[in-house]
Order: structure tokens, then C-alpha cells, then sequence
């Protein structure tokens, strides 16, 4: 299983509707959506698969980043987010 961090600007200057990149973020096995154009995502798909989920519902002035998540992670978020991490994504013992 493969953990990516997706973010995004959608900048269309008619917004479009972003349900459907809402949607298919989703389907992914497990999904987390804390910050407002972040989302971190639980899929057996490699990121250019996600991608091609998600182009179709993407406006050509939008830009979207799918990365994988490692174990070198550092930030401040409440305590739930880092549970949600801590069980999905493999941590090391420490992170602050």
C-alpha cells in the first residue's frame, strides 16, 4: 500500500465544479483531509495512476502534487491528525 500526499491550487477564475477530484480522492483505501488543499491518501495505485483518477476533474490553471509519504515527517497538527498518521503511514518513534 502506497501512502501520497496530494495538494493542490485550483485556480480556475470560473470555479468549476471539484466534486469529482473530491470523489475520486475518496475511492483511495483510506483518505485523510485536514488541511484545506492537502489530503493524504492510502492506495495500491502508483501516483501517475492517481493522477490520471484525478486529471479529468482538474482545470488546466490548477496544479496538483502527488508525493509519496516517507517516514521523515515534522509539524504541527492536533493530536488527531497525528494519530490518523501514526496508524496509516509507517513513522518513526518520534515526531514532533
Amino acid at each position: 500500500m502506497n501512502a501520497f500526499a496530494v495538494t493542490y491550487d485550483l485556480r480556475a477564475k470560473r470555479k468549476p465544479d471539484y466534486k469529482g477530484v473530491f470523489k475520486e480522492l475518496k475511492l483511495c483505501t483510506r483518505w485523510w483531509h485536514y488541511l484545506e488543499s492537502t489530503w493524504l491518501v492510502m492506495t495500491d495505485e502508483t501516483a501517475s495512476e492517481l493522477w490520471e483518477r484525478l486529471r479529468p476533474h482538474v482545470h488546466s490553471r490548477d496544479s496538483v502534487l502527488i508525493i509519496e509519504v516517507r517516514d521523515n515527517v515534522s509539524g504541527w497538527l492536533p493530536e488527531k491528525a497525528w494519530a490518523w498518521i501514526n496508524r496509516n503511514v509507517p513513522l518513526p518513534d518520534t515526531y514532533v
